[in-house]
């Protein structure tokens, strides 16, 4: 691949398109190793759930912000309002002013409430935030978060956790040809050709956490993960043959001297 082929959204450039998780590691130890083997640049962590004024042992204690680039998440919140005020906090303590946005509407699926999540986004854009939305495989939503000013869009591949992969290619697809900013998908990917499906689709990235950490060996997934999402961008970008209902020769007889 050339160099030039890069994740781009908001003027920053990243040469790994997987983005990956902190929770539900066994240790922080394995995270860091898995971080390692998936070369990503970009690491998302839940705001709510670390201890910001690092007075005791922390996961960001762990991750080396010379190497990463933080992207704190609103993970855990129900409302436009609870995940407005996580990410101020989360600017205020100096973790950046990129948010992967998420509003969720159930408790059992945790699919987001995609009215709050919208509200959320507009409200954050206004702030100077860069809005990475957590969201339904809707077009439709996409459309609008984008127009309110997202710097990508993250539509879920299945529920999250859910390790299904991605349920529903063909909204993918209609997302992919309507939008103007990144499409990462994020949530339900379980093992590597879940990754590289999203990929070969064109998918701009792929978010995993739960994938790589729930895995009985991380490490290793996190390297799998790291050559499926290569595999797909390169297989996306070479153009794949078109399906056919019935055999084409490999070698076909035209032009064969008898």
């Amino acid at each position: 691949m050339e160099k030039s082929d890069v994740l781009t959204f908001a003027g920053r450039r990243f040469r790994s398109r997987l983005i990956v998780g902190t929770g539900k590691y066994p240790d922080y130890l394995s995270m860091q190793r898995a971080h390692d083997a998936s070369g990503a640049e970009i690491v998302t962590v839940a705001v709510r759930r670390v201890n910001l004024d690092r007075t005791q042992e922390s996961l960001l204690d762990y991750i080396d912000t010379k190497r990463y680039t933080l992207l704190p998440n609103t993970a855990g919140c129900y409302t436009a309002e609870e995940a407005i005020k996580t990410a101020i906090l989360a600017r205020e303590v100096g973790l950046s002013d990129l948010v992967k946005l998420e509003v969720i509407g159930d408790q059992r699926t945790l699919f987001p409430d995609n009215e709050e999540l919208l509200k959320a986004t507009m409200v954050l854009v206004k702030e100077g935030f860069v809005v990475l939305p957590y969201t339904n495989d809707d077009p439709i939503m996409a459309k609008k978060l984008e127009d309110a000013g997202a710097g990508a869009v993250m539509p879920l591949g299945a529920p999250i956790g859910s390790g299904l992969g991605i349920r529903n290619p063909y909204n993918i697809k209609i997302i992919l040809e309507t939008a103007r900013v990144p499409v990462i998908v994020d949530a339900g990917v379980g093992t590597a050709s879940d990754a590289a499906i999203a990929m070969e689709l064109g998918c701009d990235g792929v978010l995993m956490n739960t994938g790589i950490a729930g895995a009985k060996d991380p490490v290793a997934m996190a390297e799998a993960m790291r050559h499926a999402v290569l595999a797909g961008r390169l297989a996306y970008l070479a153009g794949r043959i078109p399906k056919k209902l019935y055999a084409t020769a490999s070698s076909p007889l035209e032009g064969m001297i008898e």
